[in-house]
């Protein structure tokens, strides 16, 4: 009778711990994943140390290029103004490609009244939402997410002293630590240090709580005025710093495209360029990017301690990036793959590690992919495209046919089967790169007979991709003209 006792406890016992079990797996099954977004400003594809710039110091971004996947060719569309940051978020929050974007600048209060905006759509889907730092788009972020702390404009103040500038060696009147110029110092605290502050105190907060969290981290770096403090700008000795390949005096067709002299962030450094500024002003890029890294590395940290990671997706990506003295150029306003293509990782419970995709892909489709993790579906009026499939190898070719990119009514360009076409319409010149050969775009191969067909081939798919976004800049003649001749 006790055996039969025993036996009978043994197995109650047993059911308990199997109905337990179960239903701490059905609750973890039914736990949505929660969502970072780490978004930084003006950073370049190839300024990540894991990702073979070795002179920029990097530790915790190397960390998410080895624990997850790593999108090597991811594009932004381009903008319609000079602040290139403003297209290119406007499109990440409301899903849209640039010109139907930019017909929405103005509508977009009824877009997130109506809960169509990217913020929105993560709260209906039961998430709570959290932004912090650099926002730029005509609507409130209060009108997107829960809770907002500590909204920056688009860029931080300007000074006079962070222009044209070094003229010389002896030239010392902006030094990049020096708090006395505001910028990422107003308020007291540098704004990448104000940011992680906010993101760990919102993580301890979630950390107490079920509920899954979506969070927005957009921090203003690598923006100029390029401040960070002194230790960070001394890990970068000039002596170390490369002079880029492409490197010119001056671009022969900056005017023509609209990023001439007049231009702002054309007027950071001197005319004619010299290799001396730019190399200050890359000293002074890498510190800023590497103060941010150590930020971020904090957040992780955060998370971990929290016991949220391992239920986490983790995006970083960029707005888009920036020439730095790449051709002569000093912004972003151009169709040069130092200004189009940002890096973009994500990690996450289900995703490989230390994977490379090179498929094409938008920095927008970042959104799209949030979407498919919260179990969203995705609203038709969102054009760009989950990453998921590729991130996982369900799919190896991009969902696009061919990347398209404008500025303003200066530049169009269309890049297919590794190559790149350039138009400047106001130049009535074309642009030919064979992006495999000559990644570094320094050997125009439009003029060459044998790639007539190539130039004529690739303007003919532009004009048809303008149809399909919408774009008015009547490019027809000139085609008839350039590639028809």
């Amino acid at each position: 009778m006790k055996t039969l006792q025993k036996l009978t406890l043994v197995i109650f016992s047993l059911s308990l711990l199997i109905f337990a079990t179960s239903c701490k797996e059905q609750k973890e099954k039914k736990q949505k994943p929660n969502i970072i977004f780490i978004f930084a400003d003006d950073q370049c594809f190839n300024t990540i140390n894991a990702l073979g710039n070795k002179e920029v110091i990097t530790p915790n971004l190397d960390k998410l290029v080895a624990d997850g996947v790593t999108f090597t060719h991811t594009y932004n569309m381009g903008g319609w103004n000079g602040a290139v940051c403003i297209a290119s978020r406007t499109m990440m929050n409301t899903g849209r490609f640039i010109w139907r974007a930019h017909k929405q600048v103005k509508h977009l209060d009824s877009l997130a009244a109506n809960d169509m905006m990217w913020g929105n759509l993560m709260q209906k889907a039961g998430y709570e939402t959290y932004m912090t730092g650099k926002w730029h788009i005509r609507t409130k972020p209060q009108n997107c997410f829960n809770h907002v702390v500590h909204e920056r404009p688009g860029m931080p103040n300007q000074t006079p002293q962070g222009y044209n500038r070094p003229l010389s060696p002896t030239d010392t009147i902006w030094e990049p630590w020096h708090k006395k110029y505001g910028g990422y110092w107003k308020g007291g605290k540098h704004w990448s240090e104000v940011l992680k502050e906010d993101a760990i105190t919102f993580i301890d907060s979630a950390a107490k709580k079920d509920k899954p969290f979506f969070m927005y981290l957009a921090f203003n770096a690598a923006h100029d005025p390029r401040q960070s403090p002194k230790k960070f700008v001394d890990m970068y000795p000039l002596d170390k710093i490369s002079v880029p390949k492409s490197f010119l005096p001056e671009y022969p067709y900056d005017e023509a495209m609209g990023a001439g002299r007049h231009l702002r962030d054309e007027r950071l450094a001197p005319f004619p360029r010299t290799k001396y500024a730019v190399k200050v002003n890359r000293q002074e890029y890498y510190a800023l990017i590497t103060h941010m890294d150590n930020q971020i590395g904090q957040i992780l940290n955060a998370l971990k301690k929290s016991g949220k990671l391992n239920n986490t997706y983790i995006f970083f990506g960029a707005d888009h990036g920036l020439a730095c003295g790449n051709h002569g150029l000093m912004g972003k306003q151009n169709m040069f793959d130092d200004s189009m293509r940002p890096p973009l990782i994500v990690i996450g419970p289900d995703l490989p590690k230390d994977k490379k995709v090179d498929a094409d892909v938008y920095l927008q489709d970042i959104m799209a992919t949030a979407l498919d993790i919260a179990g969203v579906e995705k609203p038709q009026y969102v054009e760009f495209s989950s990453l998921l499939p590729l991130a996982k190898g369900e799919q190896t070719k991009s969902n696009y046919d061919a990347i398209y990119g404008a500025y303003t009514s200066t530049q169009r360009m269309i890049r297919k089967d590794g190559y790149k076409l350039i138009i400047y319409p106001r130049a009535s010149k074309a642009l030919l790169f064979d992006m495999k050969k000559d990644p570094l775009e320094m050997n125009d191969l439009s003029d060459q007979k044998e790639y007539s067909a190539k130039v004529n081939e690739l303007f003919k798919e532009l004009l048809q991709l303008q149809e399909q976004m919408d774009d008015t800049l009547d490019l027809k003649p000139l085609y008839k003209e350039i590639a028809q001749s």
